[in-house]
């Protein structure tokens, strides 16, 4: 079971000497006593440029590499990392392991994932786009996308700056089982931020975006208009009464909202009791309306895997089906925990989708909604994950008729994320893929909003 993509002269190792330490780490190990062994080995390089009132403030360029071991002498653990791939520090890593695993109580779910649920397939999921990008053109990227925000209105008077990132790494994981598998991936971000101000009043707003693939990131001087324009539209915000309202969430924050849910019923969660949404498979969670796939093999995916941390083969399935849970986020120590098996989550989910169906657009979300607050920036961490209480400070727009009437800020929005998620009345067709959770913007039917 041994799969690696073809390594890139751009990084400072071929993924054959990655092979090479993983092969080491796993034999040295063997030869200390361990029992069973895994290994995994990683090696990137990134640029950060950033832009500020038109020049330059940071050029950042980063090189780095990693080497993490874990051995288990029977169900007793230990773990132990490097930065140093010489061939000392790597058997010195293997033999720190060794003396903490001597050192550890034995934990019956402790141990490797199941050999018969490795990984033996191993799609291109198309995940490696180097981005050939001089210093000099960053820059000017960076200086193309922050002065179309300032263009946008003579009340933007300040600037946080405009960012052109490139991230490109690779790794190899290792197992005694006789898995090994690897592959080269890449990450880039182009965002913007800027300050209005009018009167003795400052709003601040940005925009970003992120993609594997340079050519898919969204241009430019697009991401600065939007910056600017988001920064603008909260000039002029009021203070509203306490009500109880409609809440929708934009996109961009709406996110967060699955994030909860992810985390209510992953493995840690759940076997810890700390969560809200214990024994909820088969129960009602969401609106019956909502479903949730986790498609792991997405072509070009900002969270696609062909395999876990752990080598555990990754498929695609059904998470919430007309509202009601399907399934859990595990890796194999949490399974073993609760008595079940991994999902092939360790490490976390993989690319998770709330299908919208006929989705509105959002001229029609906020139609929808009728009278109410849309939230666009969220602030704080007011989120109980063992009740689900949920308060959050928050700014935005209020909503009446169906159109936006002026900007809010100073508020808190609160309710229990319980009775949230089976509130969820729509969910919206404009999706912004930034991470592992995607979504629209999602009207929630009434949420307590505390004004002043």
């Amino acid at each position: 079971m041994t799969a690696i993509a073809k390594s890139s002269p751009r990084f400072s190792y071929p993924s054959t000497t990655l092979q090479k330490i993983a092969q080491d780490v796993l034999s040295q190990a063997k030869k200390l006593g361990a029992t069973a062994c895994e290994t995994d080995i990683s090696d990137g390089f990134g640029q950060n440029v950033t832009v500020r009132r038109g020049e330059v403030e940071t050029i950042e360029y980063n090189r780095d590499k990693g080497l993490s071991v874990s051995v288990y002498i029977g169900q007793r653990r230990g773990n132990a990392s490097t930065s140093d791939f010489s061939p000392q520090a790597v058997n010195d890593t293997v033999a720190a392991a060794i003396s903490i695993a001597g050192h550890t109580a034995a934990d019956d779910c402790a141990g490797l994932a199941d050999a018969e649920l490795l990984a033996r397939e191993f799609p291109d999921l198309d995940l490696y786009f180097p981005w050939d990008l001089p210093v000099e053109q960053a820059i000017e990227l960076a200086k193309t996308c922050e002065a179309a925000a300032l263009e946008v209105d003579k009340r933007i008077t300040n600037s946080e700056g405009a960012s052109v990132y490139l991230n490109e790494s690779q790794f190899v994981y290792a197992n005694s089982l006789g898995f090994m598998g690897g592959y080269p991936a890449s990450r880039h971000s182009i965002s913007c931020a800027v300050i209005a101000s009018q009167e003795d009043t400052m709003q601040r707003d940005y925009w970003y975006s992120v993609a594997r693939n340079a050519t898919d990131l969204e241009e430019a001087d697009s991401i600065g208009r939007k910056a600017g324009m988001r920064t603008v539209a909260r000039l002029g915000a009021k203070k509203i009464p306490t009500c109880e309202v409609p809440v929708l969430f934009e996109a961009p924050i709406a996110s967060s909202l699955m994030g909860h849910f992810v985390k209510a019923i992953s493995g840690g969660s759940l076997y810890r009791k700390s969560s809200f949404l214990l024994e909820s498979i088969g129960k009602q969670v969401f609106a019956p309306h909502i479903q949730i796939r986790e498609v792991p093999h997405l072509k070009r995916g900002l969270a696609s895997q062909a395999f876990d941390d752990e080598g555990v083969a990754t498929h695609e399935r059904n998470i919430v089906e007309n509202g009601v849970v399907q399934g859990y986020f595990l890796g194999s120590y949490s399974a073993r925990k609760l008595g079940m098996r991994t999902t092939g989550n360790a490490g976390g989910n993989h690319n998770l989708i709330l299908e919208n169906g006929a989705g509105l657009d959002f001229p029609a979300l906020l139609k929808e909604m009728g009278r109410g607050v849309l939230v666009t920036e969220l602030l704080g961490q007011g989120v109980n994950p063992v009740t689900g209480d949920y308060s959050r400070g928050a700014a935005g727009f209020w909503v009446e008729g169906g159109e936006i009437q002026h900007a809010v800020e100073e508020i808190t929005i609160a309710g229990n994320l319980k009775n949230m998620l089976l509130g969820i009345s729509a969910a919206g067709n404009d999706v912004v893929v930034r991470g592992s959770k995607q979504c629209g913007s999602l009207l929630i039917d009434k949420m307590m909003v505390a004004g002043g």
